[in-house]
């Protein structure tokens, strides 16, 4: 979890003959239309301050095309981060702001990965909690730096502001929304030869 790790792991995939990068994984919804459970495929990874990266237009295009089938795919602008937003106040702000439909700690660092080593880039993401949805602080303080969930720093938390029980059962009712999006999108097989389109000799091979 967060832009460090994610570029770390990128230039080590590269290092290891990866032809192309993905960042896959789940997102904040800033678009109140985007509701838990959505998968979004940006066209383009921003910041806050100055960079944008477009994403690969021909493979998000046959990607898109092939989930089309099984879910819903949105479209738009996917905004990182350095820490998770968490209020419903700072999303509608960032929304305003930035015009982002959702907002990840990864993507654009694996973007600009991509960029500098010239290899195409993807971002697969799925909307856990919505626009209207308040992430607990419970859970960013339960969570460390790779992303797992410490169950004894969660109670903790919860016994320190147990109003924050309400939202955890609400985000966990998305995770799940979000689980199943992201199976579907498994179900579409890998990535790959969406960008990299396979002849029938090669198919073979």
């Amino acid at each position: 979890m967060g832009s460090a790790a994610a570029a770390l792991g990128a230039r080590a995939l590269i290092d290891a003959g990866a032809g192309a990068l993905a960042s896959w994984g789940m997102a904040g919804g800033l678009d109140p239309a985007l509701a838990a459970g959505t998968i979004f495929l940006p066209s383009e990874v921003i910041a806050l301050q100055g960079a944008t990266i477009p994403t690969a237009r021909l493979w998000r295009e046959r990607l898109r095309d092939a989930l089309a089938a099984q879910a819903p795919v949105a479209r738009g602008k996917l905004l990182t981060t350095a820490k998770a937003i968490g209020s419903v106040a700072d999303k509608a702000a960032l929304f305003r702001e930035t015009g982002a439909a959702a907002v990840d700690m990864e993507s654009l660092a694996i973007a600009e990965v991509a960029q500098t080593r010239g290899l195409p880039f993807i971002a697969v993401r799925v909307v856990v909690d919505s626009a209207r949805d308040a992430l607990p602080q419970a859970v960013t303080v339960a969570a460390d730096s790779a992303g797992h969930l410490h169950m004894w720093r969660l109670i903790g938390a919860l016994a320190r502001a147990p109003g924050d029980l309400a939202p955890l059962i609400r985000l966990a009712r998305c995770y799940r929304a979000a689980s199943r999006s992201l199976a579907a999108v498994a179900r579409a097989g890998s990535l790959a030869p969406y960008a990299f389109p396979v002849t029938p000799d090669a198919a073979v091979t």
